[in-house]
């Protein structure tokens, strides 16, 4: 007879493993006036249209003052500078993914296996930056800017969670952040970039890092 399991070690008491994870407040949007929120929305949306129509790298405060038909002081007042306009750039597009882990069909989102959801994460990310390239890789120029955001922090209390639903094996806050690692804009872009290898290969050794962790896979790790 197989013996029951022993029972999981408390989580760490720096990674937050809530058991329903909410869309996070990315910048200082939680915060603002309706009026504010609209005009930092409209100010990342024409800063995301001009990234789209020139490259991130060519877009200035200036351009997109003159987009919203604003002052360039008011830019400035409300990222402060160049690398706060692209993290909070950064976490107006990741929204999109946010709410398609949190609360969008499985097996991204719930209603899947631990397991499963781990597989589909992993590839959701990995062709949501390639997709936005340009400015995850200019905005995660600064690493520890980049991990001290709220955006990476949900990233890495939904792993840690589903990890502990998965019941994964071995020191889980090391692990989560093992797993993360992997998918770090630089060096997915570097695998497909400089060593040539496909979206699919860089998706299968995500899989492969969640089965070593959690268990044999049992289908493909991507559809």
């Amino acid at each position: 007879m197989t013996e029951p399991l022993p029972p999981l070690p408390p989580p760490p008491a720096d990674i937050d493993t809530p058991t329903d994870l909410a869309l996070m407040p990315t910048g200082e949007t939680a915060r603002l006036r309706a009026d504010a929120a609209r005009n930092r929305t409209r100010l990342l949306e024409v800063a995301a249209r001009l990234a789209a129509d020139r490259g991130i790298a060519n877009v200035t405060m200036e351009d997109i003052a003159c987009g919203a038909g604003v002052g360039k002081g008011t830019v400035f007042r409300r990222f402060g500078d160049r690398m706060g306009l692209m993290m909070e750039l950064l976490s107006h597009t990741e929204e999109k993914l946010q709410a398609a882990f949190l609360s969008g069909p499985p097996p991204l989102g719930p209603g899947a296996p631990a397991r499963e959801r781990l597989r589909a994460f992993g590839a959701a990310v990995i062709r949501h930056e390639h997709a936005n390239r340009d400015l995850y890789l200019a905005a995660h120029m600064d690493a520890n800017r980049q991990r001290a955001t709220p955006a990476y922090r949900l990233r890495l209390a939904h792993v840690c969670m589903l990890l502990r639903e998965a019941r994964a094996e071995g020191d889980t806050e090391l692990v989560v952040h093992t797993l993360l690692g992997s998918l770090e804009t630089a060096l997915v872009d570097h695998l497909l970039t400089r060593r040539g290898m496909s979206l699919e290969r860089v998706e299968a050794g995500w899989c492969d890092l969640v089965d070593r962790y959690t268990g044999r896979c049992g289908g493909r790790c991507t559809e």
